[in-house]
């Protein structure tokens, strides 16, 4: 039996049963990577021979009847800017591409720990800055849905890996909505966090009070189950929240009872395209009748999201990229003549040579934020909106469960097509930037397909540490919506 595109649940429970090994579960994912991946270029790495040995271990394990974790055998892929010890960690970026990590993260510990089976690295924006998986310096990701369309990003291949049925789960990062959005894009689940719900340590920073790791998954049960090993406090990670955990699975199917959802009619007016209008608003309905309740919300603040968002996460990127300058760490451009004149000439070869052209104009943005001078009327200033946007949605969940809004203004847009439109580009996260600015967590999940057939997503954000409320009333949606036959099609054409 085939088991490519069978959700994590089924998987589990085909494992559980002898009804398929692990070994032959790896190696029909192994296949179906080997069959795809260059029509879709989700994957960097593939780590054949170790998932393939770890695979022969859970099954000698099992047979043994020896303990397993609860991923046993589950194939599962990670983004690489995730430290997985003795592989590459590159970042998608030429400043690493010799990087071999000394030591694994945190999430690859609880993964390993859960006896998953890690197939490869997967495809991102260099440094995760980016929204369409196509400033990587080794190759682009395509959208499984239509390969002439983008995946999203920063984390576009890891949410195509999962909409071309190479793995059931993986793993992003999230800073401004580089999850939920090539979620949206490619017709499958993303969950970001809250902030320090997920451990951060051995993720290759980005921006460090934005960033959160979090799952892709074909379903909201897969994402559950993803989020079970991943959370928790790590002493590690100074951030990591001493908050309990639930478990995620546990009354995923029990229906929420008089919840309440919040609208932003701001949220649905230019610019908001008409087909994700249509599909978001008839999910408005779906929740009516289900018996929620919808009520208008405001977040006043929202609309300079965008603004703050591009001061704070340039001026920390600008901050964290900088220990990469050809000493310390990463690529070390030699000059022609064979040797440099100065250190000053070592640092701006190296990073000129080592970095992209997005990453470089985000630390120049950075650096020009923090600047003497304009520290106070940029990064501060933007620091004191963000708080003002955090008491926005804290003042929202006052009235409202969840606040519900569009994942993206767009379904996927044409590979190519805003390369040359920064601005436009960077507004494709106008609904995601605010929870993390604010450091609650979202959920985005397909809610319909626009005329031509690109899947539109919808987000759900709900206060800090609620993901199990989050989940179950994505759950009660998901329900409802009979997304995998769409998906069902979707593997069919990559076939």
């Amino acid at each position: 039996m085939q088991w490519i595109g069978q959700s994590t649940a089924a998987l589990l429970n085909a494992l559980s049963t002898g009804a398929v090994t692990a070994t032959e579960l790896t190696e029909q994912h192994l296949s179906r990577i080997e069959q795809t991946n260059g029509k879709i270029g989700a994957f960097l790495e593939v780590f054949s021979g170790k998932a393939l040995q770890t695979a022969r271990s859970v099954d000698q394990r099992r047979d043994a009847g020896e303990p397993l974790g609860v991923l046993a055998g589950i194939p599962v892929a990670i983004k690489d800017n995730l430290c997985l010890q003795g592989t590459t960690t590159s970042c998608a970026s030429r400043m690493l591409e010799t990087f071999s990590a000394p030591y694994d993260a945190h999430v690859i510990q609880q993964l390993q720990a859960a006896d998953a089976v890690i197939l490869g690295r997967t495809n991102m924006d260099e440094f995760a800055m980016g929204s369409s998986c196509e400033s990587s310096a080794y190759q682009k990701t395509y959208n499984p849905w239509n390969t002439s369309t983008s995946p999203g990003g920063s984390s576009g291949g890891s949410a195509a890996a999962v909409a071309a049925g190479m793995v059931p789960l993986a793993l992003g990062s999230d800073t401004g909505g580089s999850i939920r959005q090539p979620a949206s894009f490619c017709g499958v689940v993303g969950l970001k966090p809250t902030y320090g719900r997920v451990s951060r340590y051995g993720l290759v920073a980005f921006a460090s009070s934005l960033d959160q790791i979090g799952p892709f998954a074909s379903d909201v049960t897969g994402a559950a189950h993803l989020l079970n090993v991943i959370a928790g406090h790590d002493s590690r990670d100074a951030t990591s929240a001493q908050v309990p955990t639930a478990d995620y699975t546990a009354r995923l199917d029990e229906p929420l009872a008089g919840m309440k959802i919040g609208i932003v009619p701001e949220h649905f007016g230019d610019g908001l395209h008409s087909d994700v209008r249509e599909s978001v608003q008839q999910t408005i309905e779906t929740y009516r009748q289900l018996g929620a309740e919808i009520c208008e919300v405001e977040l006043p603040h929202a609309r300079y999201g965008v603004a703050v968002y591009y001061v704070i996460a340039p001026s920390e990127a600008s901050s964290n990229l900088a220990r990469y300058d050809g000493v310390h760490y990463g690529h070390r451009e030699t000059p022609e003549s064979g040797k440099f004149e100065n250190l000053v000439e070592l640092y701006e070869l190296s990073r000129s040579a080592g970095f992209g052209d997005e990453v470089k104009r985000r630390i120049m943005l950075g650096t020009y934020a923090l600047s003497s001078g304009y520290y106070d009327a940029y990064y501060k200033k933007a620091l004191q909106v963000r708080r003002l946007i955090r008491q926005d949605f804290d003042q929202a969940f006052s009235n409202v469960d969840f606040v519900l809004t569009p994942a993206a203004p767009t379904p996927a847009f044409s590979v190519g097509e805003l390369n040359n439109d920064p601005l436009a580009m960077y507004l494709n996260d106008i609904f995601t930037i605010g929870a993390n600015l604010a450091g609650i967590p979202g959920v985005s999940l397909p809610c319909g397909k626009s005329q031509d057939g690109r899947p539109i997503g919808v987000q759900l954000l709900a206060p800090a540490f609620e993901e199990a409320k989050l989940l179950r009333a994505a759950r009660m949606l998901e329900q409802q919506l009979s997304w995998s036959d769409e998906r069902t099609a979707c593997l069919a054409a990559l076939s």
